[in-house]
Formats: structure tokens, C-alpha cells, sequence
């Protein structure tokens, strides 16, 4: 067994915990590992920023302990219940294969080359590349669920459209890495928050794993490279409309069906329809279609002699015909309504964003939608890089709890028509209502998530619909589910110049970033909303607050010098508004960054400059309300600093103060935070009897906040206090 002190060890450990800061006690581990460093080594060592880094104070370590037996045994104690990123528990199999495939037996054929190709060290990779509408993805899927048997430990599925503020690119790695851990069942607050942690844990959990990941409308090598392992058990299939450079990948061509072949989907469609085939058309319809699955389906599912018994132009892309002969075969009301939802890549429309975009009520709404769905111009939304889509009232979901998302190929013939058919003022206003409910939507869901703390702006109001949420929880899931299009509103808001709009969704949003992580997914639209603050007034409480926001948000990324030049702006701009409440958290936020990078003094010396600024508050002035909660933190912060300096009573006094403040309002979550901080101290103190008492509380505080992460470091600090009791 491997020495727990020895530096291989040592790093491990710090490793482990470094990728694991995506929840509380992750945080906190990371926190108490620099404390117990800085402790060991007998002097500052400011938290590692790269493997270099990390080997130098694993090694600083390792020499600490091996002449102090009883440093040794804190180090070990400490080590043996550290926490670790989540391991896999799921089997995720691929969704449903269409119902009619036909032919492409080559290409399938060269998929199973490249899937049964000798382990070399090269990852298996294959491309499937045509035109859209050509069934590159239907082929994936379709291999996929046939070959089933080759990967008993799970197929993999992401579709990398993207959307929100990075859409021009599609999905962010990180964040692509982020749903196939999810969906192999590593629970999303044990995802590691950085994408080379992400990228290591994947690699880990496919090690020794037969496993299949379909990678859909992929638009780039960059997106698929951080994906990539050498474990000779993984095969990637990658969909896209071009081959990708810089891909060392077999590429497949998929191009058009065979009139033999056409003929046959094109008549199983139909029949399955309950349509009859007027033979005479069928010529002309195969021409028309030219191959694409796409064009076939379609026809089929609005078939009729008299359409089809026409001249057509065999140059047209059959693709493209097929969504105008679509369009033009709807009412009129539906036909507009694509036109104008075609406007904006939402990733899953639902009856209420919808409505609110056209200017309908839900009910009118529901039909339109059903109507372009029974035309096959609407999909269902699939599980998407970004989520969206909840059941909440939202504009994910309508009465029937569908949502649906409208292809490319759909989305940007219909948006050139609306132009021309319905004209510019009529295209913005339906823009604009759609992100005018987002925040409608997002700001009272914002308020129930976080009733505490304070907010920038009057943000009072009541949720579309009249949605009540009966409490936290489900105000925060409705938030998360809805991230999708919450994210593409911050977009389409900047592109307006509504930076508004853009300031109060990125502060709608706190929550989720607070409880919840998705720092990458959130991270490009709080950088619009700083874009678009600056743009208006660089010293604006909007501007300051969109820097602390941001600067929290790179905190949890690791990015921690951006994260400091964006508290250092904060707080100046706050200082130029005269905002001293804001001003107070810019300072108090670039100290609990000084935590995390493992710098104690400059972190309490933030936190006693952060309280100077509240104590310039008047009574009755602005903020006063906040004032006790917020120097409740601030010693709670500050009692985090001193036990990081080994100053266990200065440390405990402050604790004991937050926790006083705490217990008298009831706040059951700082309750328990405050007192694992104490307990924490207590250990590190050589008080391991006196902390069990406060782990008890702690545990008993959380019995209805749903904190399980927080539970379990509960539980294994209550663990490790017990075996360091003495014997009596």
C-alpha cells in the first residue's frame, strides 16, 4: 500500500481535492488542505496553479513529515477522508432509432472497420459528414442501437448545436464533457469545475469501459478533441455537415439515397401513414427529393397526386424545397408563427415562450405548435449541450410537456421569409417579446430560489402564468431547466443593444451559479453582461455588479488573476456610484478569492476592509437592511481566514459571533456552514471531542436543505473526530 505521506501521495491527494472544488465540501476540504500545508510547512504556501505547482508543495510536504510523527498523522488522518470526484454509476444507452432506415450499407460497414480496428493507442474516431437533411445523425443513432452489443458499459449521446452567448462556435468543451459525465451518472456537484479536470475524469472513467459517444451537428475539432481517450474499449462517431480539419479521424461521406432506395423509404413513410401513393407522381416527388431522407419524410407526410404532378428544378436543394413546400402547406397562422420562432436558436420551445413571442394565448399556442410538429417542421427538443426545457410554467414546456427545437436547415430558410413576409418592425417585436419573457420568467424564479441577499434594481414581480413555486428547490430546478433559453436571451439582448435585459437575466442567475455551478455555460453570457454594463456606463452599480458576478464565476473556473482584476473593477466602479454596499461585496468577494488561492492574511484583511465600507452605512441608509446578515458573513469569513493562520481562538470568536447571528434568524444552511467551520477549527486545534457535538448540530440543521454533498464531508469529519479521540 502506498505511503499516505509520500509525495506521489501527497500530490493525489491535493489533486483529487483541487478537481473536486465543485461543491461545498470540496471548497472546504480545499480550504483546510492549505491551512494543514501552510501548518506542515511552517510558513505561507499560496495554492498551486499547475502540476509543477502541486509536485513542489507535495514534495515541501512529504519532507515536513517525515521528521514530525504527529504532523505525519494529521497529514493522514486528513488524507483518508479528503473527498474525491465522482465516479460513474450508469449505464446510458443511445434514444430511440428512427423507424425506417434504409440502405447505407457501406457506410455502416466502414463504421464497424473503424469500431473493430486493433487497439494501437489511436483513439477510434469516425466522422459522418454530408449536407443537412442528408441523415448523418439518423445513421449514428441508427448504428449505434443495431451494434448495442459492443458496449455493454453504455452508449454516450451530446448534441453539440450549442446555444446562448457561445452559439456562434457550438457547445463549449467543457461543457460537452460536463453532459457525457453526467450522463454516465457522476452527479453534477462532484463534476470537477475546470475543463482539464473534466477532460481527466472522463478519461478515468472510460479507462477499462466498452462505450460508444455519438457526437451530433459538430461543428469543429475543437470541440471533439478534449473528448478523445486512447482506452481501446471507446469508439466516437462524429455528425457533421462538413469533414473537420484537424481531426486524425476516418471520415465517412454520406451522401445521396439511391432512387432504389428513396423509393423504398419513400413508400414505407407513406404506408405507415395510411397514404396511398398515386404512382404517376412518385417520379417527380424522387426527383424533387433528390435523395435526402430529410426531403422524403417530409413529402411523404403531406402527399397528394395533384401537389406533386409538377415541373421542378433539378438544380433546387432537395433539402431546402422540402421545408418550402412545408411552410407553404400550413395555415397561415402557423406558417407565421415558425417564421417568427425561427428568428432565434431556442433550444426548446415551449407553449408559454411561444405565446409570448407571437403575441398568442398558451391554449392557441399548443395548437400552433402541434400543427408545425404534425408537419415535421418542429422536433422534439433532444438532450442538448445546455439543457432547457423543465415543467415548470416555462417556456420549455407547454401543456403536454413537449418541447421541440426547429433544424438549422428549417430555422434559417423560414427566418429569410419572415422578412419578406411579415417585415422587420414585426420580426424585432417578436424578438424582443421572447426575451422579454425570459425575464419575466427568470426574475421572480431568481427571487424564490434566493429569497436572501440583496439585489441590484427593482426586480419585484410575478412569474408568467402566475407560477408559484412552493419552495427553493423548485424554483432553482425551474431556473436550471430553462438555461437554455435563458442563456440565448442574454445573446439575442446584447445583439439589441437591450443591455438591460442583459444586466437583470445575468443577476436572475446568481442562484444558479451559487447552488448549482454551470460556471462554464454561464461564464460567455456574464461576459456580455459586462460587454454590455461597460458599454452604457463603465461606473455604474450595473457594471460593478457584472464584474463581481463574473469575478465569482472565474473564482470556481480557477481562473483566479482575471477573477482578480474583475473584483479590482468591481470595486471601483462601486467606490466612483458611491455604492456602499456593493463596494462592500467586491471587497469581500476578492478575499474569499484570496481563500481559495490559500493567501490567509491578505484574505482577513480583505474581510476587515470589507466591514470599514459597511460601517459607512448609515442606519436608515441604503443596504441597512442587509447590514447584520452581511457582517454575520464577514465574520464568518474572517474566522475561516484565522483558522487558515492557525489562530484557533481569534478564529473561534469570530465563528461563535457568526453563529450566534445565524441560529437567532433561523438560516439553517449558514447554520450548518458556520458550524462545520467550527468544528473544523476545533479539530485542527486538537479539540476533536468538542467538535462532535457541533458536526451533530450541523447534520440535524440540514435534514431538510437537501445539501447531500455538505452531509457527506459532515459525516467523514464526524468520522475522523471520533478515531482522533483519546482513549480514556
Amino acid at each position: 500500500m502506498l505511503d499516505p505521506t509520500s509525495t506521489a501521495a501527497v500530490a493525489a491527494v491535493l489533486g483529487a481535492i483541487g478537481s473536486g472544488l465543485a461543491n461545498e465540501a470540496g471548497k472546504a476540504a480545499w480550504e483546510n488542505a492549505g491551512g494543514l500545508v501552510r501548518r506542515i510547512v511552517g510558513r505561507e504556501v499560496r495554492a498551486p496553479r499547475g502540476r509543477d505547482e502541486l509536485d513542489g508543495i507535495a514534495q515541501q510536504v512529504h519532507d515536513a513529515v517525515r521528521h514530525d510523527p504527529a504532523l505525519a498523522r494529521a497529514w493522514t488522518a486528513f488524507a483518508r477522508s479528503a473527498p474525491r470526484p465522482g465516479r460513474p454509476d450508469r449505464v446510458p444507452a443511445l434514444h430511440a432509432s428512427t423507424r425506417f432506415f434504409t440502405d447505407r450499407d457501406g457506410e455502416r460497414r466502414a463504421l464497424s472497420r473503424e469500431a473493430s480496428r486493433k487497439a494501437d493507442g489511436r483513439p477510434r474516431i469516425a466522422v459522418l459528414h454530408g449536407p443537412q437533411g442528408i441523415g448523418t445523425s439518423a445513421l449514428a443513432i441508427h448504428w449505434g442501437c443495431a451494434e448495442a452489443r459492443r458496449f455493454p458499459d453504455g452508449q454516450l449521446y451530446a448534441d453539440l448545436r450549442g446555444t446562448g452567448t457561445g452559439a456562434a462556435s457550438g457547445a463549449d468543451p467543457s461543457t460537452v464533457l460536463r453532459l457525457l459525465l453526467q450522463q454516465l451518472g457522476v452527479p453534477a456537484a462532484e463534476i470537477p469545475p475546470t475543463r482539464d479536470d473534466r477532460q481527466a475524469l472522463l478519461r478515468a472513467c472510460a479507462t477499462g469501459r466498452r462505450l460508444l459517444i455519438v457526437l451530433d451537428h459538430a461543428r469543429s475539432a475543437a470541440q471533439i478533441l478534449p473528448v478523445l481517450t486512447s482506452a481501446p474499449g471507446v469508439f466516437v462517431i462524429v455528425a457533421a455537415r462538413h469533414p473537420l480539419p484537424g481531426l486524425d479521424a476516418v471520415g465517412i461521406p454520406v451522401g445521396p439515397l439511391s432512387d432504389k432506395d428513396a423509393r423504398r423509404l419513400l413508400t414505407e413513410v407513406a404506408r405507415a401513414g395510411s397514404v396511398t401513393l398515386d404512382r404517376a407522381a412518385v417520379p417527380a416527388l424522387l426527383a424533387r427529393c433528390a435523395g435526402s431522407p430529410f426531403a422524403l419524410r417530409a413529402a411523404a407526410a403531406r402527399l397528394t397526386a395533384q401537389h406533386w404532378r409538377q415541373e421542378d428544378d433539378p438544380g433546387a436543394d432537395a433539402a431546402r424545397t422540402a421545408v418550402a413546400d412545408g411552410i407553404q402547406a400550413l395555415a397561415p397562422e402557423a406558417a407565421r408563427a415558425l417564421r417568427l420562432l425561427a428568428q432565434r436558436d431556442w433550444p426548446a420551445i415551449g407553449a408559454p415562450l411561444a405565446a409570448a413571442t407571437l403575441g398568442l394565448d398558451e391554449a392557441s399556442a399548443e395548437r400552433v405548435l402541434a400543427e408545425l410538429a404534425d408537419s415535421h417542421l418542429l422536433e422534439s427538443a433532444p438532450n442538448s449541450a445546455y439543457g432547457g426545457g423543465g415543467s415548470y410554467g416555462s417556456g420549455g414546456t407547454n401543456g403536454s410537456g413537449v418541447t421541440y427545437w426547429i433544424r438549422p436547415l428549417i430555422r434559417e430558410y423560414a427566418a429569410t421569409e419572415a422578412l419578406r413576409e411579415d417585415g422587420l418592425v414585426a420580426v424585432e417585436q417578436a424578438v424582443r417579446n421572447g426575451v422579454r419573457w425570459c425575464v419575466t420568467f427568470a426574475e421572480p424564479a431568481s427571487r424564490a430560489a434566493l429569497s436572501q441577499g440583496w439585489r441590484l434594481g427593482d426586480t419585484e414581480g410575478t412569474a408568467p402564468g402566475g407560477v408559484r413555486y412552493s419552495d427553493a428547490g423548485e424554483a432553482l430546478t425551474a431556473l436550471r431547466d430553462e438555461l437554455g433559453n435563458l442563456l440565448q436571451a442574454v445573446r439575442t439582448a446584447e445583439q439589441l443593444g437591450d443591455a438591460d435585459a442583459v444586466f437583470r437575466l445575468n443577476q436572475a442567475l446568481w442562484p444558479v451559479q451559487l447552488k448549482m455551478g454551470c460556471h462554464d455555460e454561464l461564464l460567455p453570457a456574464l461576459r456580455a453582461g459586462v460587454r454590455a454594463a461597460e458599454a452604457r456606463d463603465p461606473d455604474s452599480r450595473e457594471a460593478a455588479r457584472m464584474h463581481t458576478l463574473l469575478g465569482l464565476n472565474l473564482t470556481e473556473l480557477g481562473q483566479w488573476p482575471e477573477a482578480e482584476s474583475a473584483f479590482t473593477a468591481a470595486a471601483r466602479a462601486e467606490q466612483a456610484a458611491g455604492h456602499s454596499r456593493g463596494h462592500a461585496t467586491a471587497v469581500e468577494s476578492l478575499g474569499l478569492l484570496r481563500l481559495r488561492e490559500w493567501r490567509f492574511q491578505e484574505a482577513y484583511d480583505c474581510f476587515e476592509a470589507a466591514g470599514r465600507v459597511l460601517d459607512d452605512i448609515a442606519a436608515d441608509g441604503e443596504g441597512s437592511r442587509d447590514l447584520p446578515r452581511a457582517r454575520a458573513l464577514l465574520e464568518r469569513h474572517r474566522g475561516r481566514a484565522l483558522r487558515g493562520l492557525g489562530q484557533w481562538v481569534q478564529a473561534e470568536t469570530r465563528l461563535e459571533s457568526a453563529l450566534a447571528f445565524f441560529r437567532e434568524t433561523g438560516e439553517a444552511y449558514n447554520t450548518a456552514r458556520t458550524l462545520t467551520d467550527l468544528a473544523e477549527t476545533f479539530e485542527a486545534s486538537g479539540r476533536p471531542v468538542d467538535a462532535v457535538p457541533l458536526i451533530d448540530e450541523a447534520i440535524a440543521a440540514l435534514a431538510n436543505e437537501q445539501a447531500h454533498y455538505h452531509l457527506i464531508h459532515l459525516r467523514a469529519l464526524r468520522e475522523r473526530c471520533v478515531d482522533e479521540r483519546p482513549e480514556v
